[in-house]
């Protein structure tokens, strides 16, 4: 039976035989349906809302498939250049168009048509997406053309990894805000590149010293201090020696070169945003968007789609945003209780290992429940990175953002929240609460009643922050960018060969030729208005953990700059070759995300003097060195002034004081009265000695020195080179004195004399009355 004819499908018919002739500008794609169903009616409806602004829709049938073209007549365009001054000019672009609009603007124009186009059910194009009466929808790939074309073969190639990016192509194909994430991302991987390198130094001297440590040497030689058991249930004493080559390792990254690099690293924060301010200035101002407004765009388009329509204002509910404070507390709260689990976890398997009956598990019992704590807080990353984007989203919604731009802000804000606590919560717990709450022999802090907490190695508990840091670091950059790519390139692997099998061919070739492309484009992975925010998103992460923790960890950088190099091909071949074309937004900033950098660049300060004062040992062997060692009153046998610095940091305990919970294996040593343990406490009453409350007092101290001195640091750098260079302030100075020559010489000049060298711009009769107002006074 034969479908009727309605106008929109007679439209259809009555194109020209050389439609594949036209540019495209959108395609959307759904499924065959009867003619007399609910969803094909919808699309009869929606297309008839396009028609009567004149938009062209050709229909074609793949199999199950139907494919509609979409184009927009060239008024539309007009009409933004005429409200908007023709914003597109004066770019420095290649080439030139009939309507003086950029392509970028020709795509973000129609799909802000398409979007916000409502049929008789006030459903839009989105919402008809969502209850499955188009598939998809998504602009076509032009990589024909020249500019899709360079960027395909000079850009998204493994063998271009180490070449300067081509931004401007990138801006011209992509749209502004994908060009400036690039820019920013190049820039970032460019600054990476020193701090990598004194990173690197910093790991080399404390490799240097692997042996020559002189705690290093204590502990491997402490045969005889017997250490208290680590768990309650049958777990013997233990010589300080049997963690001599954690002791080593630790010496690596806790050296008289955390500090430095610490402060170097909150300077290069600084230095590195302010450079990319100077440097986003440059390109903004060579785009002409230095002054662009978004809200005069917005209200363009909302003039051009429909100029009676009312439009959105702010809006601000105290109701509205009670409740949006309420769920971000709550989801917080969650996520600190999913890291309050990990702890659990750590200290049940801690236990379960060292009773094991594998002798190599259960002497490292302690290093393997941190690293299958690391594992499983990563496996929650995955999981609960789903669960913060839905929540993210719900919240956004209850604030009903006026722009996307204002919902971009919102929903940014609450992810990164989110992600960060998810993140770093753990790492938090580990750097500066790990072994400091858990109590001490006879007082043991305990889940339950049952599990002891941990406690820290005699070396410290950096080295645990370490292992943390390197497997959450190493799994999500390698995890993710091997899912990130391999994912959509295996999926549009699987699509051509599904559509190799099911072709079908048209008897017309010029119909083929249009039609390929569409189908090409839609076996492309798929994109959505956030896919730009995931990678900002990745690599904000990355740079917190670059930053925030890099006291603990200085081979960092190296990691971030080793994967950055590697991301930005992966990122230019998924966006060319292997996902649909990404919807061009217009941008002069990388948004939000520079205030996200600023706030973990003040954060990264707080916490690396944190790590030093509480997490290193800096402070307790800088105390030792000048208060209670060798070199306390000089130093006159020239011996190591930490000589004695392990058995000053042991504290004594008697074994007669241990709680009923504590079975001790005596299975090597018997008759023990005292065993040692890390802390600074009184071997009569177990208070605390005068020595730790001096090295609380340094700690404290510290923190508020290196604090202030790296804040004062970053303000001066911040100060000392300019957000703008001097020469494109000098440019848009320029402009500004060239365009008032303009309108000055536009201006039509007066030949009327004006008497007693008055202004040209007074009134004649003005100056006539002020004359008699003068004579009378004199009168």
């Amino acid at each position: 039976m034969q479908e009727p004819s309605t106008p929109w499908q007679e439209n259809l018919l009555l194109l020209d035989p050389f439609e594949n002739e036209y540019k495209w500008d959108f395609v959307l794609v759904s499924n065959c349906t009867s003619f007399d169903s609910m969803e094909e009616e919808k699309r009869r409806l929606y297309f008839a809302e396009l028609e009567q602004k004149r938009f062209k829709i050709k229909k074609v049938r793949d199999g199950k498939k139907l494919f509609y073209g979409i184009r927009a007549p060239r008024d539309i365009f007009r009409k933004y250049v005429r409200l908007l001054k023709n914003p597109d000019q004066s770019t420095g672009l290649t080439q030139n168009f009939d309507e003086d609009v950029f392509p970028t603007s020709r795509i973000r124009i129609v799909n802000f048509i398409l979007h916000k186009t409502c049929i008789r059910t006030n459903e839009n194009l989105q919402n008809l997406i969502d209850i499955g009466v188009f598939e998809t929808c998504f602009p076509l790939h032009s990589l024909n053309d020249s500019c899709g074309y360079e960027l395909k073969r000079k850009w998204a190639r493994w063998r271009d990894v180490i070449y300067k990016q081509p931004v401007a192509e990138i801006r011209e194909y992509f749209g502004e805000k994908v060009a400036l994430y690039f820019a920013w991302l190049g820039w970032y991987t460019i600054m990476l590149f020193p701090a990598a390198v004194v990173g690197l130094v910093v790991f080399l001297y404390g490799f240097v010293h692997f042996n020559s440590s002189k705690i290093s040497q204590e502990i491997c030689a402490a045969n005889t201090t017997l250490m208290c058991p680590l768990c309650d249930q049958n777990c013997p004493y233990w010589p300080l020696s049997d963690t001599c080559t954690y002791a080593k390792v630790t010496h690596l990254f806790d050296n008289e070169g955390t500090v430095f690099f610490a402060m170097f690293m909150a300077l290069w924060a600084t230095v590195f945003l302010e450079l990319w301010k100077r440097q986003r200035a440059r390109d903004v101002s060579g785009w002409n968007l230095y002054s662009w407004d978004e809200d005069e765009e917005e209200l363009a388009l909302e003039l051009i789609n429909n100029p009676d329509c009312e439009i959105q204002k702010h809006q601000h509910s105290y109701i509205r945003s009670t409740l949006v404070l309420l769920g971000v507390v709550l989801t917080i709260a969650v996520l600190i209780g999913i890291a309050q689990a990990l702890v659990i976890y750590r200290v049940v398997v801690t236990v379960s290992f060292m009773r094991s009956s594998w002798t190599f598990l259960s002497d490292h019992a302690n290093t393997a429940a941190v690293m299958s704590g690391a594992v499983l807080h990563y496996l929650t990353i995955v999981i609960m990175t789903k669960v913060n984007r839905a929540v993210s989203t719900y919240l956004c919604n209850l604030e009903k953002p006026r722009t996307f731009t204002d919902r971009e802000n919102s929903f940014t804000t609450k992810v990164f929240t989110f992600q960060f606590v998810t993140h770093f919560s753990s790492l938090f717990y580990v750097a500066f609460f790990l072994g400091r709450i858990n109590g001490h022999p006879g007082n043991y802090v305990r889940i339950a009643g049952q599990w002891r907490l941990e406690e820290c190695h005699p070396s410290g508990c950096i080295t645990d922050l370490f292992i943390q840091m390197c497997i959450i670091m190493i799994l999500k950059q390698t995890l993710s960018n091997c899912v990130e790519f391999l994912s959509p390139c295996l999926r549009f692997k699987f699509r051509s060969l599904k559509y190799r099998r099911t072709q079908v061919h048209s008897e017309k070739g010029s119909e083929d030729q249009a039609f390929e492309s569409w189908r090409a484009n839609y076996r492309m992975g798929t994109v959505h208005i956030f896919s730009l925010f995931d990678e900002f998103l990745e690599m904000v992460i990355q740079y917190s953990f670059t930053t925030i923790f890099v006291a603990a960890f200085p081979l960092a950088p190296l990691l971030a700059f080793i994967n950055n190099v590697l991301e930005i091909r992966l990122d230019a071949i998924k966006m060319t070759r292997l996902q649909r074309r990404l919807v061009p937004r217009k941008a002069n900033d990388i948004g939000i995300w520079l205030q996200v950098l600023e706030a973990v660049g003040v954060l990264a300060v707080i916490t690396n003097g944190l790590v030093i004062a509480v997490t290193s040992d800096f402070i307790p062997r800088l105390i030792y060195k000048h208060a209670y060692g060798p070199c306390a009153h000089g130093n006159p046998d020239k011996i190591d002034c930490l000589t004695g610095y392990i058995n000053q940091s042991l504290s004594i305990f008697r074994t007669s004081d241990f709680e009923s919970l504590t079975e001790v294996s005596r299975s090597v040593y018997t008759n023990i009265t005292e065993c040692r343990y890390r802390d600074y406490r009184s071997s009569d009453d177990y208070s605390f000695s005068v020595q730790f409350w001096h090295i609380f007092a340094a700690r404290l101290a510290f923190v508020i020195v290196f604090e202030h001195v790296a804040v004062c640091i970053k303000f001066v750098a911040a100060w000392f080179v300019p957000d703008i260079p001097q020469a494109v302030k000098n440019r848009s100075l320029d402009a500004k004195h060239r365009d008032l020559l303009e309108e000055l010489r536009m201006m039509p000049e007066d030949s009327d004399e004006i008497p007693n060298d008055s202004s040209p711009h007074l009134d004649r009769d003005f100056l006539v009355d002020l004359s008699l107002i003068e004579r009378s006074t004199e009168v």
